[in-house]
């Protein structure tokens, strides 16, 4: 079983940790997680929510063990910047038109994506017209995982009237994690050479434990024998449950940590936590 994140060492870290990286234009998110995993020198590093090689912004990669936790980012929103490039002069009406385009939204995928292209619908949950030069419009736009800012982008520009498309893209947020605290991949190479010889500082603040992936997630307390169990394969039943947090609905996404903040488990509340016996959580990934 891991110890409490502030506890582990460089080496424990970098095989269950994550970093908010700040990616730069040109490489896929691919590439870009392939060479933090060899300069981590780690057996395998996962990019949390792609992104065209075009795109910039925050990309978490996920280092070692801590790639079995890429399903979380599927459960989480996004928010981008991005420029809307129109075709004509601004229209009057661009405020209400922006607008209408909050809220459920069919989307097909586009022609090289790599999901089928079939329709279906995606929820934009806010769109600001945050500055207008010229035939530029700056867009904010916070949305469901999925949705295809390219596609919205052209769905404007047709609702206007004057045609449309995507200039620059940069994800501003992939919850849990914001601009806030991105890391280049400068700071990444800077903090492993310093830590190699002997200087930890950088490398603690630009490694994150795991656990920082998922604090977005229902939290469930539970014991450290009901964790040892977890580790064999068991489920969670409702005598080793320690405390959860309030309100979680049933079939949430939940994470398990033990008293000691470590992470256990990841599943879905399938119980009442409160009972005295039966399932609470069904495990979907365990992480010990």
């Amino acid at each position: 079983m891991r110890g409490p994140p502030e506890e582990r060492s460089v080496d424990e870290l970098l095989n269950f940790g994550v970093v908010n990286l700040d990616k730069p234009p040109g490489p896929s998110a691919h590439q870009v997680s392939g060479w933090v995993r060899d300069l981590a020198s780690v057996e395998q590093a996962a990019h949390a929510g792609t992104l065209d090689p075009k795109v910039t912004g925050c990309l978490p990669v996920l280092l070692g063990d801590a790639t079995r936790l890429a399903q979380v980012f599927l459960e989480g929103s996004k928010e981008y910047v991005a420029v809307l490039e129109l075709h004509g002069p601004v229209p009057t009406n661009l405020e209400r038109v922006v607008a209408e385009f909050e809220g459920e939204l069919y989307q097909k995928p586009p022609r090289k994506s790599a999901v089928s292209r079939r329709l279906r619908t995606r929820t934009v949950h806010e769109l600001e017209v945050l500055e207008v030069k010229d035939q530029q419009v700056l867009l904010r736009i916070g949305c469901e995982s999925g949705t295809y800012i390219r596609k919205l982008c052209h769905d404007l520009g047709l609702a206007l009237g004057t045609g449309g498309h995507m200039g620059h893209l940069r994800r501003t947020r992939t919850d849990p994690f914001d601009d806030t605290d991105l890391v280049n991949l400068h700071d990444f190479t800077d903090a492993l050479a310093f830590a190699e010889e002997g200087d930890e500082e950088l490398l603690r603040e630009v490694v994150a434990p795991a656990e920082r992936s998922l604090t977005h997630l229902p939290r469930v307390t539970i014991a450290p024998s009901a964790a040892e169990q977890v580790a064999h394969g068991a489920q969670v039943y409702a005598p080793g449950v320690i405390d959860t947090d309030d309100g979680i609905a049933d079939d949430a996404l939940v994470a398990c940590y033990t008293p000691d903040d470590a992470v256990v488990c990841l599943g879905r509340l399938v119980g009442d936590p409160d009972a005295e016996s039966g399932e609470v959580v069904r495990l979907e990934r365990v992480l010990v």
